[in-house]
């Protein structure tokens, strides 16, 4: 099951390394750091300046990547159904919604709360309810309820570039909020996922070019093959 975000464009998570981090300012990159693994909000800011304003890469094309990157670290094993309370009137997410709907993918109308359904009919559940930085009291409604149902699953939980609910810096109360079995870094990891603790990592940044990765000190692992995820 994949859960989709709720509320408009800063809340929906449909392009978690593109619009909802264009504000952000940059960093200063005149002395590069040692080589690192995480992102900061800012640093991640700039590198997707970066990737669009100098390499000409398009918010779509970004997106669709680091979906089917996404997708690709699931594993091919599982079949989506969609949960997407508040729809989000941005033209390209309604586009994605759109194309679901054509390839009959299915979206639930609701989101059980009797957590034994859930697990006893799927075996792993895709968290994308919230975009970076989104605060969950904030928002309430059906992703409130939705978060509270994701933590007391038994069935796998993966969360997309930040689980939702955390401080893309610190973590914040990850301890008390979502705890994911599986991460998907998009581009790279931000600083909170210096708290994850689950059994897998994986980054979806093969299209970051070289010459970023070194503005940025980034180590971050060799991608083999045609491979679009590395583990971490």
């Amino acid at each position: 099951m994949h859960l989709k975000g709720c509320g408009g464009g800063g809340g929906c998570r449909c392009a978690p390394i593109t619009s909802a981090m264009s504000s952000a300012a940059g960093p200063d990159l005149a002395e590069a750091p040692e080589e690192r693994c995480f992102l900061s909000t800012a640093e991640a800011a700039a590198l997707e300046r970066e990737l669009l304003e100098d390499y000409r890469f398009g918010r779509q094309q970004l997106v669709e990547w680091c979906g089917h990157a996404s997708a690709v670290a699931v594993t091919k094993e599982y079949e989506p159904t969609i949960f997407y309370p508040t729809r989000s009137l941005d033209p390209l997410h309604r586009d994605l919604t759109t194309q679901c709907e054509k390839m009959d993918i299915p979206f639930l109308s609701y989101l059980p709360t009797e957590v034994r359904l859930i697990n006893d009919a799927y075996r792993l559940v895709v968290d994308a309810v919230l975009g970076p930085g989104v605060e969950p009291g904030k928002v309430g409604g059906p992703c409130m309820r939705a978060l509270a149902t994701l933590k007391l699953l038994s069935i796998p939980l993966v969360s997309l570039d930040i689980p939702s609910g955390w401080d893309p810096e610190t973590g914040g109360d990850a301890e008390d909020g979502l705890r994911p079995d599986v991460l998907v870094s998009l581009a790279a990891p931000k600083q909170c996922a210096g708290r994850f603790s689950g059994r897998h990592h994986f980054v979806a940044g093969r299209f970051v070019p070289d010459d970023v990765r070194r503005k940025f000190a980034l180590r971050l692992p060799g991608y083999t093959g045609t491979d679009c995820i590395a583990a971490l």
